[in-house]
């Protein structure tokens, strides 16, 4: 999905957003990269308004870390891999109220990701970060998406669905439905302790919030079996999602986020042994999307 004002960009920036964070990689037209900067979360699933908010601060911080002036937006073609982009409705909403770039290109961060972890070749990403998706591009080039559902119905063994089931633990445990083993107690630390400072935290909190409590799960896993447990179970969803990915095994695979890489350590070899290096993140795939689109574009 693109827009796409007649202007000649001097500038390319790849976008990655997602439910924590802002990232925007500033690069030269002639695909020499310059800067970076960084804002909030731009995710659709948590308001246009405030996605495009943190997509410029971030593009803001890329120019100001370059040392050069902020341009005109039509200076600018600009490649976005949004969490949340996968709904029609809101990526429409997004492009709708956008500043007249020179060009710019919007898709999932989920396949930004993957554009980015391959080079654009075949091969599948698994990525577990504040939310969860999986892709793929096949050898036959036809696409295959995993996951992406968003919080809270989706996103399996992403942050956030862990840090959701790390909040239940501590509600049974205050109930006494549970013995309140370390995990609860340190969600009490986070949230506040007693059942009203925890009814007020939880209905307050968002997607984001929730995936604070997830490296609470990881410190407390080796005593903890509740923390274990939900562990054993994102990594059941790691290898549900690879497999409904390829399921010949054969693409090269990539798991990224900050949750993905400390699942890592727990997945069977048989996955791991598939695993490789990413050649480049979501930002480099933004860069990607946004050079290919201008490629392409009428003369």
């Amino acid at each position: 999905m693109s827009t796409t004002p007649p202007s000649s960009p001097l500038y390319l920036i790849g976008i990655d957003g997602g439910g924590t964070g802002t990232r925007a990689r500033l690069a030269l037209s002639d695909g020499r990269v310059l800067a970076q900067g960084e804002a909030g979360p731009s995710g659709l699933s948590q308001g246009v308004e405030q996605a495009w908010q943190h997509v410029q601060q971030a593009i803001a911080k890329a120019f100001a870390e370059a040392q050069l002036p902020l341009p005109s937006a039509a200076d600018c073609a600009v490649g976005l891999g949004l969490a949340g982009a996968i709904s029609p409705a809101r990526a429409e909403a997004f492009l709708q109220t956008a500043p007249p770039y020179a060009l710019l290109a919007l898709e999932s961060d989920g396949a930004t990701t993957l554009r980015g972890a391959h080079a654009g070749q075949p091969g599948a990403v698994l990525a577990f970060g504040t939310g969860s998706v999986g892709e793929a591009l096949l050898a036959n080039g036809r696409k295959v998406s995993v996951g992406g559902w968003g919080f809270p119905s989706g996103d399996e063994g992403s942050g956030a669905w862990l840090g959701l089931r790390a909040a239940q633990v501590a509600q049974q445990a205050l109930d006494g439905r549970r013995l309140a083993g370390a995990l609860a107690q340190a969600v009490w630390q986070a949230t506040g302790v007693g059942r009203q400072a925890l009814l007020e935290w939880c209905s307050g909190a968002g997607q984001r919030a929730y995936a604070s409590l997830a490296p609470l799960v990881f410190e407390c896993a080796e005593v903890d079996p509740a923390a274990n447990r939900l562990l054993q179970d994102a990594v059941s969803a790691v290898i549900q999602m690879a497999q409904a990915l390829d399921a010949t095994s054969q693409l090269p695979l990539v798991i990224t986020g900050s949750i993905g890489k400390r699942l890592l350590p727990l997945l069977p070899h048989e996955l791991l042994d598939r695993c490789v290096s990413p050649a480049g993140d979501s930002a480099d795939g933004a860069l990607q999307l946004v050079r290919e689109r201008l490629a392409h574009r009428p003369s």
